[in-house]
């Protein structure tokens, strides 16, 4: 897999020297006492070039996770890996700041996956589909997600903020396919990406809120959000008018937004004096 920065992928790796000293040994094994601290860690796997990079990636991520980038060093992922700090350099010359762009890399490419979904059956549970494997992703990558979108990284730069542009282009791309217009205009354009930015800041708010309320209610909520943001949207642009029309005619009396419908008749209530 290729980088963010575009660094070539290292050569194959050469069979360490205690691997061949050790075709020479007797089959018995030695006491575990005697071996050396990597051989008490797990025997050395020969692995092709891409499944150590992989490997690597892994390790990494799962560090990226839950610490911000500037509190991970190359060695805490050389020991969550079973490998050496040396063996990173090896496969990321460029040192953290190579290593960390391809995992953000890869996060982005999962990320963007959680937004694919068939175009079929009501638009809530397209949406609630989406939405519940984002906030999975999140839930699971907490701190880094932070870290990523408030920009607060010493390891940020224009090329890790191309990287997260990308995927919110990609998700508004792929929630307009939903929309089933062939040339969204601006507006509609506008809402959607406001709406994927309202998604990522309940999402840190979420997260700073210590994940509550329960993550089935936040998933509803937010369907609500783009149900409320597109009937508003339609109110001025006829494009919007056509889709929310279209949308509402497949959506069940008792799905998402027939309770939204229900909830909000008795509110606006309140308000026919205005009217």
């Amino acid at each position: 897999m290729t980088t963010g920065s575009g660094t070539a992928s290292a050569p194959p790796e050469a069979t360490p020297p205690a691997e061949a000293s050790a075709a020479a040994r007797p089959a018995a094994e030695p006491p575990a006492t005697a071996r050396p601290p990597a051989a008490r860690r797990g025997s050395y796997r020969r692995l092709s070039v891409e499944a150590r990079r992989a490997e690597l990636l892994t390790a990494a991520l799962g560090l990226f996770a839950h610490r911000a980038p500037e509190d991970v060093s190359l060695d805490d992922v050389a020991l969550a890996a079973g490998a050496s700090r040396p063996l990173v350099y090896r496969y990321f010359p460029g040192g953290k700041q190579q290593l960390y762009e391809a995992a953000l890399r890869s996060a982005a490419d999962e990320l963007e996956l959680c937004f694919a979904e068939p175009r079929s059956g009501p638009l809530s549970r397209r949406l609630s589909r989406v939405l519940d494997r984002y906030l999975a992703f999140v839930d699971k990558h907490d701190a880094g997600f932070s870290a990523l979108l408030q920009s607060g990284s010493v390891v940020e730069t224009s090329r890790t903020n191309a990287i997260v542009d990308e995927v919110r282009r990609a998700a508004a791309e792929e929630i307009l396919l939903h929309l089933a217009v062939k040339e969204p205009g601006a507006r509609l354009r506008m809402m959607v990406r406001t709406w994927i930015t309202a998604v990522e800041a309940a999402s840190l708010i979420w997260l700073d809120e210590e994940k509550q309320p329960p993550v089935e209610e936040l998933r509803d909520w937010l369907v609500d959000q783009f149900v409320a943001m597109l009937t508003a949207t339609a109110t001025t642009d006829p494009q919007a008018a056509r889709v929310i029309r279209a949308a509402l005619i497949m959506e069940p009396a008792e799905g998402l937004v027939g309770r939204l419908a229900r909830r909000v008749v008795p509110a606006l209530g309140e308000a026919s004096h205005l009217l």
